[in-house]
């Protein structure tokens, strides 16, 4: 459809030209972090100064080598901020003027300050006290340390106790374009919850297909059986929803073990797998983003999209719920599936770079600078 990249950017310019998020209405859920992004020190040279670790593997050595003995690693913070997948997305969403309706774990009785920006900017529901996650931050990636045990609270009980009645849940999500309810493995019952939207929410929507979006958020920790139900309970919302199962790399090939899908080796190993998977899942669109390019399967047909790799990022935790963002919003507002997956690049690749997420003003900006071998 595209010749190159360049007209690739050029088509997704004039379309976000012509588009206006601001017309567009989501509901988001249903996790919510306070992340603390650290750096482990490597050598200190003085109360101010110190060299990091760099690298997971070298950050796995230091720990390999105190086993039968002991160490101490001095983690050093560099920033607070609003985590969660749901929550992320969300800020994402915001900065492109989307109007939206966030549902999650905020903080209880009273929202957490990390969560007022965002509450200030859209409606909010919170269930429960958020989470707290040291994200531990490398240039070649993350190891995320979390608490969780609060996010227990949140159950199809108390989603209808805090937002309403199945009935008006339903419209809610007959006057939205997308509907997602995130992080499904940190939270213990949001199998639960989808059951209880589609038992009891799915008979009173009618009409319109909103998008709906799940992330699974890291499953390897999750059983094969519960990873299985979340997948089969995923596939019911195509039945008014046009879904879209978001993954990293890691999580396809997690997937595709679980589905007993035979490993594949080679150059084409990321695009079968993603095909095999998605043959599985009986939805609409299956998105993959590793960390130089995404793809995605939709509508049976296959698309690629190269990223604008940032050796040296500001802030990579995020990253993939910017990603997320960005071609989410782009099949929102119809962008066919190549150009959403350029807006999720451009988003995340903005994001790494200014530890935070750009609006339509920065991403333009940004994608025309792409463009011209600039960034």
């Amino acid at each position: 459809m595209y010749k190159n990249n360049t007209e690739v950017l050029a088509r997704l310019a004039e379309a976000m030209k012509a588009k206006n998020p601001q017309k567009l209405n989501m509901i988001i859920g249903a996790d919510g972090f306070v992340d603390e992004i650290v750096h482990v020190v490597d050598k200190r040279q003085d109360f101010e100064n110190f060299t990091r670790i760099t690298k997971i593997e070298d950050f796995g050595n230091r720990i390999a080598r105190a086993a039968g003995l002991s160490t101490n690693l001095e983690l050093v913070a560099a920033l607070t901020k609003l985590g969660g997948n749901g929550p992320i997305l969300s800020n994402a969403l915001i900065e492109y003027g989307v109007g939206l309706t966030y549902v999650g774990a905020l903080g209880n009785p009273n929202i957490n300050p990390v969560f007022e920006p965002m509450a200030k900017r859209c409606k909010v529901y919170s269930l429960c006290e958020p989470g707290h996650t040291d994200a531990v931050e490398f240039t070649d990636g993350k190891v995320m340390l979390g608490k969780h045990s609060m996010l227990k609270e949140i159950t199809w009980s108390r989603f209808m106790q805090v937002v309403g009645s199945p009935a008006e849940i339903a419209g809610m999500i007959n006057a939205c374009d997308l509907f997602g309810m995130e992080n499904w493995t940190m939270i213990p019952h949001m199998s639960a919850i989808w059951r209880g939207l589609i038992d009891e929410v799915f008979p009173l929507i009618g009409g319109r297909r909103p998008i709906a979006f799940f992330d699974l958020a890291d499953p390897e920790k999750r059983t094969k059986a519960d990873i299985l139900d979340a997948l089969e309970l995923i596939g019911k919302f195509e039945s008014k929803f046009d879904t879209v199962l978001g993954l990293n790399e890691k999580e396809l090939y997690e997937v595709a073990e679980v589905y007993g899908i035979a490993e594949k080796s080679g150059a084409d190993r990321l695009a079968a797998t993603t095909a095999d998977v998605y043959g599985r899942l009986g939805i609409g669109c299956l998105v993959v983003h590793p960390t130089k390019e995404a793809i995605c399967v939709a509508g049976g047909e296959y698309y690629q999209q190269d990223g604008p790799y940032c050796a040296s990022p500001a802030l990579t935790t995020g990253a993939g719920d910017n990603f997320n963002a960005g071609f989410c919003l782009g099949r929102a507002l119809g962008l066919d599936p190549q150009l959403s997956l350029a807006l999720g690049v451009s988003t995340s690749g903005y994001y790494v770079r200014n530890a935070k997420s750009p609006t339509a003003e920065a991403l333009l900006e940004f994608v025309g600078k792409w463009a011209e071998g600039k960034i």
